[in-house]
């Protein structure tokens, strides 16, 4: 099929009977509880379930292998080829599936608050349900810029239609497949709506970065003085915790650009963890689940429909969505100026990194392509040490290009802006996972509020002699002991032994950027 037939194809979708372009919340909620998609919970949010699927599906993504695209791209496991001829195939019989189906939703929007270099995008959806989600997740239009939509990318949803591997070229029933060239992001075999909000966040960290925009995947704040901070982490790390700061404005919690003219949100909304979330932990995040709100694998009450987010029967990963207005504390709109601190934080089980360092360019860039956390143990018997995980850029299931393109700009901003750039450890102290204790949060909110405050900019510091990192000596409210990870161990050769096997760990999973400057790989890394 060619590209002129798959268009005429979405063009006679859009304007079929069935279609419902750009419902309000409101209408939405309605639909959805007509269709029985889902229940209204005592708050007002729409609890659905997503059935078989409860988290993205990352081996079941692909991009269109196009002959305008792909010498740019980073092709792997994560960014997995599709031919053209499969994607015209599965895309024609996606689009005949939704025709047949009493209704189609439609939302117009933007991702990308900067207005100079935000993305047009418009939404097909099946479920009411989804519709509402795109609805809160991304950038809503005001009614003049509705009249002037013009969408270049679409995303077309449908879940309940299941591919054929041996025919589609897929690896399962379900496929997020992204077509730069035809401007779609075709997605079905899954209910989880967390694929359409990333899938947007992989297009955009192609096209950003075309427009020598660095994406990233970061929370971001603003504090009275204007000035902007990044947090970087992987789930667990604490980056939702310590990004907000009721002394300081939410400028989004996931997707960020950094442009020339400095930080903007690429999003409209949040999709927040909310397993064991309650009003005194996190009363934002807690707040901001009212009218037209979508919780996702909540335990709901039959009878006084009030959330239960300690039960994880159905997921540990349950989830709200709601729209960035629904916090108070918030920068409208979305952007804010160049960073002066950024933040990479990890949650270290082994206890052998220190609670906070200063990081040079070139260790910022070491650090930001290697993305450490540590996760725990699970609940399987016999397994009782924590496991390394690296992440590239903090986000590597969502990179379309190669992991040093990120870095690189990220190193030149860092350069051309003077950001500070601090590695944060919020996880283990005094000894490893079962041994030592897990950092205090009051300890680790005073670090980085001196990190913020530039209290640290001058301060003397004491080099780790295995990472050759830059710890300081003191911190406001912090006791001295803390600072330097050695000194909190009893066992000083258990803890040398411990930081010398993840240092090694470290320099293993470097070996493969092959593209990255030597400068980097001797003055970035662990120095043993």
């Amino acid at each position: 099929m060619s590209t002129m037939t798959a268009q005429i194809g979405l063009h006679e979708l859009l304007h079929g009977s069935n279609v419902q372009v750009q419902l309000s919340v409101p209408q939405l909620v309605e639909k959805v509880l007509m269709r029985e998609e889902g229940i209204l919970t005592s708050t007002g949010a729409v609890s659905v379930s997503t059935g078989k699927y409860t988290g993205r599906s990352p081996k079941d993504k692909f991009i269109v292998k196009e002959a305008s695209t792909a010498d740019k791209m980073d092709w792997g496991t994560v960014n997995q080829p599709i031919s053209q001829q499969h994607f015209d195939h599965l895309y024609t019989k996606v689009l005949e599936h939704l025709q047949e189906k009493e209704e189609l939703f439609v939302f117009k929007g933007f991702a990308g608050a900067d207005h100079s270099c935000r993305l047009p995008i418009q939404v097909i959806n099946e479920y009411a349900w989804h519709n509402l989600f795109a609805h809160q997740l991304f950038i809503r239009p005001t009614e003049a810029e509705l009249s002037k939509h013009d969408a270049q990318f679409t995303i077309v949803s449908a879940p309940t239609f299941k591919a054929d591997p041996i025919l589609d070229g897929t690896n399962s029933e379900t496929f997020i497949i992204v077509s730069f060239e035809k401007r779609i992001v075709l997605i079905g075999g899954t209910e989880y709506a967390g694929e359409m909000k990333k899938s947007i966040f992989s297009v955009m960290n192609y096209l950003l970065p075309e427009q020598d925009i660095l994406s990233m995947h970061c929370s971001a704040n603003v504090g009275e003085e204007g000035d902007v901070a990044l947090f970087f982490g992987l789930s667990g790390t604490g980056k939702t915790t310590l990004s907000a700061d009721p002394d300081r404005k939410l400028i989004g919690d996931d997707e960020h650009g950094w442009s020339d003219d400095g930080v903007f949100n690429i999003e409209g909304g949040c999709y927040a963890k909310c397993v064991n979330l309650s009003r005194e932990k996190e009363p934002q995040i807690f707040d901001a689940i009212t009218f037209g709100s979508v919780l996702e694998n909540v335990t709901i009450d039959e009878n006084t429909r009030l959330a239960n987010y300690n039960d994880v029967s159905l997921t540990e990963n349950t989830r709200a969505a709601y729209p960035i207005d629904a916090i108070d504390n918030i920068m409208l709109p979305s952007v804010a100026g160049h960073p002066n601190t950024i933040v990479f934080l990890t949650a270290d089980a082994f206890g052998v990194l220190p609670p906070i360092s200063k990081l040079s360019k070139e260790q910022a860039m070491y650090h930001f392509l290697s993305g450490y956390t540590s996760k725990l143990a699970g609940t399987e018997r016999g397994i009782t040490s924590p496991q390394v995980t690296f992440s590239t850029c903090f986000g590597s299931p969502f990179l379309p290009l190669n992991a040093s393109r990120y870095a690189e700009m990220l190193g030149e901003k860092i350069e051309k802006h003077n950001a500070n750039v601090f590695l944060v450890n919020t996880g283990w102290t005094g000894g490893e996972y079962g041994v030592g204790q897990r950092m205090n949060l009051s300890y680790t909110r005073a670090m980085v509020k001196a990190a913020l405050n530039g209290e640290l900019d001058n301060v003397e510091t004491g080099k780790d002699d295995i990472f050759g990192l830059e710890i300081p000596l003191h911190v406001p409210g912090v006791p001295d002991g803390v600072l330097m990870p050695e000194q909190t161990w009893t066992d000083k050769e258990a803890y040398r032994a411990k930081a010398f096997d993840l240092a090694s760990k470290f320099k293993e999973n470097f070996k493969k950027f092959t593209s990255v400057s030597e400068e980097i790989v001797e003055l970035g890394g662990p120095l043993v």
